[in-house]
């Protein structure tokens, strides 16, 4: 027998689905969960964007650019976020801002040693540039004295791209300390806090998960991999999880085998240095075969135009993202400066009429 009621259907006939969303005993206003949905409907979208369509993509410049795109993108939508939710820094828990300005930072530091790193790519870029433009520099084929010059640039080279960059290891420390202190934080008497603070989470395993990736790439080592493990509750979770399925097999296959992570682009033009070393021969003086020669050379110079090509639009998208965390960042303390001063503008008008009185 049905149960009585007003003659209105019931709101949600099975179930209320803000309970699938909020634990027990929060609530939240429709306003405030379609906010906070469209939020992280669009996380999960970027997030299978993602997904490899070739198992060697993930170490690719091209994937890491686009990393880099969405995450830039996740980072401005929660800026956005916060001036549809009307939350002015004024409201926010001190800690909450404690822990923005130090991850922040952290950013910052990242974004400088990926920035360094590929600095350091385009200065080896130009020994090999060196390289090509003394072999091309006779149409006939290069003298003793030539071959001499570009097998030392080619053994420059490969000593200078082996060396490790020293910023790109404090990396390491930066993202398995961001992700020690990876949990979603308790709010208590605000609805917009919780919203904010469930946001914020999402930004923060997807900024983990992208610059973890990168810094091990440009690291060739596994070290700044980090194990992230993240609740069912959130509407990206199920592609986050497919995400990371799909790409740890080809970043910890390889690295359980006892080989080390590379990016893909410096890879195949290492392998080319190496084959151009071996063919001209220590001093010079080596029986070279014309048309290896030429073949070799523009072999190399298809892939580290790529490669230049690759670390350039990188580069751009590192320096973006830069330039939005350092903006968020001198917007919240802009904010923070500017209600002192009204604090202060108030306390010296309470002064004053007292004075007056």
């Amino acid at each position: 027998m049905s149960r009585p009621h007003d003659g209105h259907p019931p709101a949600f006939p099975f179930g209320n689905p803000f309970r699938m969303i909020f634990p027990r005993g929060s609530w939240l206003s429709s306003k405030l969960v379609g906010l906070l949905n469209s939020f992280e409907e669009s996380l999960a979208e970027r997030l299978k964007k993602l997904k490899l369509k070739d198992q060697g993509d993930v170490l690719s410049l091209s994937w890491m650019r686009l990393a880099m795109e969405l995450l830039s993108e996740t980072h401005a939508d929660v800026k956005d976020l916060i001036t549809d939710l009307q939350f002015p820094v004024a409201d926010w828990d001190e800690k909450w801002m404690d822990v923005y300005l130090d991850n922040s930072v952290k950013l910052l530091d990242i974004c400088l040693a990926f920035s360094s790193e590929l600095s350091r790519i385009n200065q080896c870029h130009l020994l090999l540039q060196c390289v090509l433009h003394v072999l091309d520099s006779s149409k006939a084929s290069p003298s003793r004295e030539q071959l001499s010059r570009a097998h030392s640039s080619l053994g420059d080279w490969m000593k200078q791209i082996s060396l490790r960059n020293p910023k790109l290891e404090n990396c390491s420390t930066i993202l398995h300390g961001l992700h020690d202190s990876l949990h979603l934080t308790k709010v208590k008497n605000s609805a917009k806090g919780k919203v904010l603070m469930r946001a914020l989470y999402g930004v923060k395993v997807q900024t983990i998960f992208v610059c973890s990736i990168l810094a091990a790439a440009f690291s060739g080592s596994p070290s700044p991999l980090v194990d992230l493990h993240v609740s069912d509750k959130f509407l990206w979770t199920e592609a986050f999880n497919d995400l990371l399925a799909n790409v740890n097999g080809v970043i910890r296959n390889p690295i359980s085998n006892g080989n080390p992570t590379q990016l893909k682009e410096l890879e195949v033009v290492e392998s080319s240095v190496e084959r151009l070393y071996a063919m001209i021969g220590s001093d010079g003086n080596g029986l070279v075969e014309e048309e290896a020669l030429w073949n070799s050379v523009s072999d190399l110079r298809k892939k580290l135009e790529k490669l230049s090509q690759g670390s350039d639009l990188l580069s751009k998208e590192v320096e973006g993202f830069f330039q939005i965390v350092l903006i968020g960042r001198d917007a919240l303390l802009c904010n923070l400066r500017v209600d002192d001063s009204d604090s202060d503008i108030i306390i010296d008008s309470n002064v004053e009429q007292q004075v007056v009185r």
